[in-house]
C-alpha cells in the first residue's frame, strides 16, 4: 500500500466518521426538540403542580427506558456496529423484540401501580403503562439504525414522531389533564415505532427476547444495573425532593433540565453515536481512542458552559414566555444545573470508551459511585437547603462522578495494552 494511498484512506475513514456523527447530531437534535416541546407545552397547560405529577411519569419511563437499553440495545451497538448485514438483521429483530416484550410486560406493572395509587398520580401512570411499548420499541429502531451506521434513518423516525406529536399535543391541550397529555406523547411514538419496522424491514421478534438475552447476559446484565442505576437515581431523587420540599419542586427541577434541554437529550441517548463510533475506533486504531473519548467529552462540556451562560442572559420575559410559571422557580436553578451538565458531558467522553472496550465491570463500579453521590447530594442538599441546595448537590457528585469514569478508563486502557486481544462476536 503506497503513503498516498494510506492517507486517502485514512480522510476516506475520517469523512465517513464525521457523517455518522452528523446524522447523530441531528438525530439528538429532533429527539431534543421533541421532548423540548413536550415539556414546554405541559409546563404552559398544566402549571408547576401539574408539570410535577408529568415529571414523575417522566423519570418513571426514564427508569423503564435503560432497562430495555441495558438488556436489548446497548449489547447490540457495542458487539453488532458495523457487523455483516445478515447478522445485524438477526441481531436487530431479537433486540427490537426484547424491548418490545419488555415494554409490554413493565407496561403492565405500571398500569396496576397506577391503579393503586390513585388521586392525581394513578392516572399518569396508567396512562404511560399503555404507551410503554410503542416508547421502547421506538428508541430500539434508534440504536439498530446507528449500529447499521445509518443514522439518517434514526433522525427520519424521529422526525416522524415530531410531526405526529403536533396534533397529538393539539388534542391533549383541549382535555388539559396530565393523563391526556401522557397518552399523546407515546401515541405519536407509536406512529414512529410503526415507521422503524417500514424502515428496516424488520418484524421484532418477541419470541427471539429469551435468546437474545441468554446470548448476551455478560454485558446485558451488567448495562442493566449500569442504566438503572443512573434513571434510578434520578427517579430517587425526584420523589425524595417531592417528600422534604414538595412536589412544585420536582416541577422546578424539570423546569431547569428543559432549558438545559439540547444537552440532556443528546447525554441521555450518546450511546446511540459514540459508543458505535468509539468501537469502530477501537478496531481501527485502538490508540487514538482515548484522544477521541477526551475530545468528545471536553466537547461536550465546553458547549453546555456556553449554553448555561446563554441562559442566564436571556430575559425574565422570555423565559416566562417559555415555562409560564414554573420559570420563577427553574431560573434559580440554572447555574449549578449547568455545572451538572458539565461534569455529566466530561464523564460521558470516558463512558463511551468503557463501552467500547467492553469493560462492564468497570463501567458497572463507575456508574454505581456516580449514581450513589448523586443520590446523596441530591437529597443532602435537599435537606440542608431545599430546591437550590439539591441541584448544587447534585452538581458536585456530577463532577466527582465524571472524575471516577476517567480513573476507570485509564485503568482499562492499561489493561489493553497489556493484553491487546478483542473480544469478537459476530453471531
Amino acid at each position: 500500500m503506497t503513503p498516498m494511498t494510506a492517507e486517502g484512506e485514512k480522510r476516506s475513514a475520517g469523512r465517513a466518521m464525521a457523517g455518522r456523527l452528523s446524522w447523530g447530531l441531528a438525530d439528538q437534535a429532533a429527539s431534543s426538540m421533541t421532548n423540548f416541546a413536550v415539556g414546554i407545552y405541559v409546563a404552559r397547560s398544566l402549571g408547576l403542580a401539574a408539570f410535577g405529577v408529568f415529571s414523575l411519569a417522566w423519570v418513571t419511563y426514564g427508569v423503564v427506558l435503560n432497562v430495555s437499553r441495558g438488556l436489548a440495545t446497548d449489547p447490540l451497538v457495542v458487539r453488532f456496529s458495523g457487523a455483516p448485514t445478515a447478522s445485524w438483521r438477526t441481531a436487530v429483530a431479537r433486540s427490537s423484540g426484547a424491548a418490545l416484550g419488555m415494554g409490554t410486560a413493565l407496561g403492565a406493572a405500571c398500569v396496576l401501580v397506577g391503579l393503586g395509587l390513585g388521586g392525581r398520580v394513578g392516572p399518569a401512570f396508567v396512562c404511560l403503562g399503555a404507551v410503554l411499548p410503542a416508547l421502547l420499541l421506538q428508541d430500539a429502531w434508534r440504536f439498530a439504525f446507528f449500529a447499521a451506521g445509518t443514522g439518517r434513518k434514526a433522525f427520519t423516525n424521529d422526525l416522524v414522531w415530531g410531526v405526529a406529536l403536533v396534533p397529538a399535543m393539539v388534542v391533549a391541550a383541549h382535555v388539559g389533564s396530565v393523563a391526556a397529555f401522557v397518552l399523546a406523547w407515546g401515541a405519536s411514538a407509536a406512529v414512529a415505532a410503526v415507521y422503524g419496522c417500514l424502515q428496516s424491514g424488520i418484524r421484532p421478534q418477541v419470541t427471539g427476547a429469551r435468546e437474545w438475552l441468554r446470548a448476551h447476559r455478560d454485558l446485558g446484565y451488567r448495562y442493566l444495573v449500569e442504566n438503572t442505576c443512573v434513571s434510578g437515581a434520578s427517579q430517587l431523587r425526584a420523589y425524595g425532593l417531592g417528600a422534604i420540599v414538595g412536589v412544585g419542586a420536582v416541577g422546578a427541577v424539570r423546569g431547569a433540565e428543559l432549558l438545559l434541554g439540547p444537552f440532556l437529550a443528546v447525554l441521555m441517548g450518546l450511546s446511540l453515536v459514540t459508543v458505535a463510533e468509539a468501537a469502530r475506533v477501537l478496531r481501527r486504531a485502538p490508540h487514538r481512542l482515548a484522544r477521541f473519548c477526551l475530545l468528545l467529552g471536553g466537547g461536550q462540556a465546553a458547549a453546555a458552559l456556553l449554553w448555561g451562560a446563554a441562559l442566564l442572559l436571556m430575559p425574565d420575559r422570555f423565559g416566562e414566555l417559555v415555562l409560564g410559571g414554573v420559570w420563577n422557580s427553574a431560573s434559580e436553578l440554572i447555574v449549578p444545573a449547568t455545572l451538572g451538565v458539565v461534569g455529566a458531558g466530561l464523564g460521558t467522553g470516558a463512558a463511551a470508551g468503557l463501552r467500547a472496550l467492553a469493560a462492564a465491570r468497570r463501567s458497572l463500579r463507575s456508574q454505581l459511585f456516580a449514581s450513589a453521590c448523586y443520590v446523596g447530594g441530591g437529597l443532602g442538599g435537599a435537606a440542608a437547603a431545599g430546591t437550590v441546595g439539591s441541584a448544587w448537590g447534585v452538581a458536585a457528585a456530577t463532577v466527582g462522578g465524571s472524575a471516577v469514569w476517567w480513573l476507570h478508563l485509564r485503568s482499562a486502557l492499561r489493561e489493553r495494552h497489556q493484553n491487546p486481544i478483542p473480544e469478537v462476536r459476530t453471531t
